[in-house]
């Protein structure tokens, strides 16, 4: 991506996150008006109806965003393909409308599904798919058509099964995909670097990275908590897809590794596992405690990593940016070594990470601790952001 300038970037993260930010609180005047509103239950956190529906507005944003980069000469390169990017538009298309269906009623797991697979066949048919998958520390496979296929539509049904599952709390899945879209984005440029060499300018990974940037960045205002509108599932499978695209278009294009230390080889389809490992963990946890106690997989819990660090006396706001930290700690490990070829960085992450782990626990255990004797002495419930007990 050497010959593409920085200016360039900035306008399309820009138009995305001005156009998402100006038009979310369109959709939730609509979101309002029609009735399309999030209730309060035993599951949410938040207190007051609040408009779901947020995702159009980010489908909107991304659209304008890739129209941007459309016009812009320096991006020329990347729209010579003109089927990977129309195959991208028509999967965010396709994954946004599964989502927008399923927040207005509730769609059957077989159905949201058959969803999904039409998504990242869309993205496969238009020459989106991983043709190249490296498995760390084993080795490197070409990859059948068929097989290219099958592997491709996993992924987008993995990463947007991952972002929709992390969506409990204001501010937190637009966060961690906020953060890890930059650093895809870094890590992308990075690889496309003239001495490099490994990401082609023409790639349009990188590009899709920074209108999930973009549309994350605008969305977030309105997010936060007290969160005026929610992104709902046609925000969250959106996000899932778009990440889909690019981590596919970068990572599963090379043959060629890339290793910023001795000791610990980088290859380009492992790095999002690293940098999305909070949705990721939190995705197979789910899977495997939905598995083991014999509920479906479709079906809602209270034991997301977001629940956990509520049930240790942590409010919304807290837990929102224990794991937003938890990802950018994720990103930094990777960013850093890819950047000075200097495997250093794992002693000060390792470091963060433990006080991040200390913090977590013991300033949750004294929230917990007070928030338990405020309730032994009032009837009234917790404000907002201190500890409230959880089912």
């Amino acid at each position: 991506m050497a010959t593409i300038d920085v200016q360039s970037w900035v306008i399309v993260i820009l138009v995305a996150a001005g156009v998402t930010f100006i038009a979310t609180p369109i959709v939730a005047r609509v979101a309002w008006a029609t009735g399309y509103v999030v209730q309060p239950d035993e599951r949410r956190v938040h207190r007051i109806p609040t408009p779901t529906l947020g995702g159009t507005a980010m489908l909107v944003g991304f659209l304008a965003a890739m129209g941007a980069a459309w016009v812009i000469e320096d991006f020329n390169v990347v729209f010579e393909s003109d089927s990977e990017a129309f195959g991208i538009v028509v999967a965010a298309v396709l994954m946004w409308l599964v989502g927008f269906v399923d927040d207005l009623r509730d769609v059957s797991a077989p159905a949201k599904t058959a969803g999904m697979v039409l998504a990242g066949s869309a993205m496969a048919f238009a020459g989106v798919s991983i043709i190249w998958f490296r498995v760390p520390f084993y080795g490197l496979f070409l990859l059948t058509p068929d097989l290219s296929f099958l592997i491709t539509v996993i992924w987008v049904m993995g990463m947007a099964n991952a972002v929709n599952f992390i969506d409990g709390l204001d501010g937190l899945a637009a966060g961690i995909m906020a953060i890890a879209a930059g650093s895809f984005l870094l890590y992308s440029l990075r690889l496309g670097s003239e001495d490099v060499g490994l990401v082609l300018d023409s790639n349009i990974g990188p590009l899709v990275a920074a209108s999930v940037l973009g549309i994350c960045l605008g969305f977030l205002p309105h997010n936060i908590h007290p969160a005026k509108i929610f992104m709902g599932d046609c925000g969250a499978l959106l996000l899932g897809v778009l990440m889909a695209a690019s981590t596919i278009s970068v990572g599963g294009r090379t043959d060629d590794p890339f290793s910023g230390q001795a000791f610990f080889f980088y290859a380009p389809l492992v790095i999002p596992l690293v940098i999305l490992a909070v949705p990721m963990i939190d995705m197979l946890f789910a899977i495997v405690r939905r598995a083991s106690s014999g509920a479906g997989l479709a079906e809602a819990d209270i034991g997301h990593l977001h629940h956990r660090l509520m049930n240790l006396g942590l409010g919304p706001r807290r837990s929102v940016a224990i794991l937003w930290a938890w990802t950018a700690l994720l990103s930094g490990f990777v960013l850093y070594p890819t950047y000075t070829g200097e495997g250093d960085a794992i002693v000060p992450i390792g470091v963060a990470a433990f006080g991040l782990l200390l913090y977590t626990v013991l300033w949750g255990s004294r929230l917990r601790r007070r928030g338990d004797k405020r309730s032994a002495n009032s009837d009234s419930p917790a404000e907002d952001g201190q500890a409230v007990p959880r089912p």
